[in-house]
């Protein structure tokens, strides 16, 4: 299995594990996290909350399987897209406190993700960054959106445009997490938050999600334009360069094409 499941004080507890991988996002994982949010989805009374996370110390996701990209299709690329905003979209409208569980890299689909769950909880060792535009790409899973509501539209821009990382002070400064721990305590503060939350009274708890996430419903059109954009330039030269610079670990020469 790409997922691992646990439970812990009634918590669930997602690790994806394809460590020799960095956790990047395939195929495979998106539907797993589909099965795996659709399962505590219909059965939110036997939960307090949900915790994602990544195996291993270096990475919580270290973005998409890029191998899997070549050769799509224009049309193929911008489902692919959609397959995971639906699944993002789940995990972001949940009744219960996600908590995104950050220990090392979160690139790409991987801040994606992150961005996805109510919270974020970063070790000291994480990094965040949307790095698409060096593939000659986008962010597909929701990332030009979700950064500009958390960070803002100025630093948001900047970080799309340059690719940059930012450790988890920076992000922890910028408002992307919520707090920066000890690796040794990543899973431990994330169950101790839940706990705190789990006292209040389940049904505001939902509501707050509800209403948090209805903020922002008139923006709904932008995500079908990102995943639109997104497939239109997968079938670019210029991304066809990038992913072939990436696998062969070599500089992108970029034509503007």
């Amino acid at each position: 299995m790409s997922i691992n499941r646990s439970l812990e004080q009634d918590i669930c507890i997602l690790t994806i594990n394809r460590e020799s991988s960095l956790n990047a996002l395939n195929r495979e994982v998106i539907q797993n996290l589909k099965e795996q949010i659709q399962e505590v989805k219909n059965n939110l009374n036997k939960y307090k909350g949900l915790i994602i996370t990544g195996a291993g110390p270096k990475a919580f996701v270290a973005g998409a399987d890029i191998s899997e990209f070549v050769g799509l299709s224009e049309i193929q690329a911008r489902s692919l897209a959609e397959d995971g905003l639906a699944v993002f979209d789940e995990l972001e409208q949940l009744e219960i406190p996600t908590i995104a569980a950050v220990n090392g890299f979160a690139l790409g689909g991987g801040c994606e993700l992150a961005m996805a769950c109510h919270l974020r909880m970063a070790s000291s060792n994480a990094r965040f960054g949307q790095p698409e535009v060096n593939l000659g790409l986008i962010p597909g899973y929701g990332g030009t959106q979700r950064l500009v509501r958390y960070i803002g539209r100025s630093k948001a821009i900047e970080l799309l445009m340059t690719g940059d990382m930012i450790d988890a002070q920076d992000a922890y400064r910028l408002g992307l997490v919520n707090y920066v721990v000890e690796p040794d305590q990543l899973i431990p503060r994330c169950i101790e938050l839940i706990n705190k939350i789990s006292a209040k009274a389940p049904l505001a708890i939902a509501q707050i999600v509800r209403c948090v996430n209805a903020y922002y419903e008139h923006s709904i059109g932008a995500f079908s334009i990102e995943s639109d954009r997104f497939g239109h330039l997968m079938v670019s030269e210029d991304c066809k360069e990038g992913i072939s610079a990436f696998l062969d670990k070599r500089k992108a020469q970029f034509k503007g094409q």
